[in-house]
């Protein structure tokens, strides 16, 4: 027993050590406060930065600005502006007058080969190829090939028919037509048909000043005293005859059918109502018509 005794007194006395030491150390050192904890706005992800995707640095640029689609460099639509520009010269042109005036001499040698082979086989265009000491050469196809007064006299002179000419197609290819055209209906060399709005020339027709004639005067006296009828005079004088004017629809008249009115059936085998007051009612059937 007094073994025992031993160990648990000494056990004791160094439990009691063990917890001085602790109670003194808790003491000496400040007690550290909690880190607060975040809110929920305040949480951070470290990988929503990485995720989330840069935009790349774009130029400044107005929004009225239209945005460069290329219109105009195709191939096709530069043969157009040079088709356009042909109609405005009397001479031919050659490739490298074309090219300048499209602002296209620093295209490469490819480019230009193509415009010239599109410009050489287009239906619009007179190609003259190039030749010794001279480059090819390019003018506009009008429908006409009249580009003077002189050539449209002889062009309207040949012609087997009385069919005018539209200004609109001489003026495709030359352009100061009308000017030629008030001058020679001045002349009277050419009959012209003028538009009413703008009084611009429409058509026009040769005026042969050799089928000009004197009439007499007497005979122009006797011209003037015939009198005209009256509008519709002459249309009256048909309808007497039993004719009808060919400018006037005939009608024919179709007889108005008279619909009759549907008579009312009389009311037979009625059911018959207010029995219960049979004995009150009177029976007046018997003067009834019909």
């Amino acid at each position: 027993m007094s073994y025992l005794q031993n160990k648990v007194q000494s056990f004791n006395a160094n439990l009691g050590a063990v917890a001085s030491k602790i109670s003194n150390k808790r003491t000496v050192n400040a007690p550290v406060k909690p880190a607060p904890s975040p809110t929920p706005s305040q949480v951070s992800n470290p990988h929503k930065n990485e995720l989330k995707r840069k935009r790349p640095d774009l130029p400044e640029i107005p929004y009225s600005q239209p945005r460069d689609t290329g219109i105009g460099q195709h191939i096709m639509t530069q043969i157009t502006y040079a088709i356009e520009y042909l109609k405005t010269k009397n001479t031919p042109q050659s490739l490298s007058d074309i090219l300048s005036y499209l602002s296209m001499q620093t295209r490469e040698e490819s480019y230009k080969s193509n415009v010239e082979t599109i410009l050489s086989r287009h239906e619009k265009v007179n190609y003259q190829p190039a030749s010794k000491g001279s480059p090819a050469l390019f003018s506009f196809r009008p429908a006409h090939n009249i580009r003077s007064a002189d050539s449209l006299l002889a062009h309207l002179q040949a012609q087997h028919t009385a069919q005018g000419l539209s200004v609109k197609e001489l003026r495709d290819g030359w352009p100061d037509v009308e000017d030629a055209i008030d001058r020679l209906e001045m002349e009277g060399r050419l009959l012209v048909t003028r538009n009413k709005k703008d009084n611009h020339a429409r058509m026009v027709w040769p005026n042969d000043p050799s089928l000009y004639f004197e009439v007499d005067d007497e005979f122009q006296k006797i011209w003037d005293k015939i009198k005209l009828p009256e509008p519709g005079a002459l249309a009256d004088e048909l309808e007497r005859e039993g004719l009808t004017p060919a400018n006037k629809y005939r009608t024919i008249k179709k007889p108005v059918k008279v619909q009759e009115k549907p008579k009312r059936k009389a009311r037979s085998g009625g059911k018959t109502t207010n029995v219960h007051m049979a004995g009150i009612l009177r029976d007046y059937s018997h003067l009834k018509k019909g």
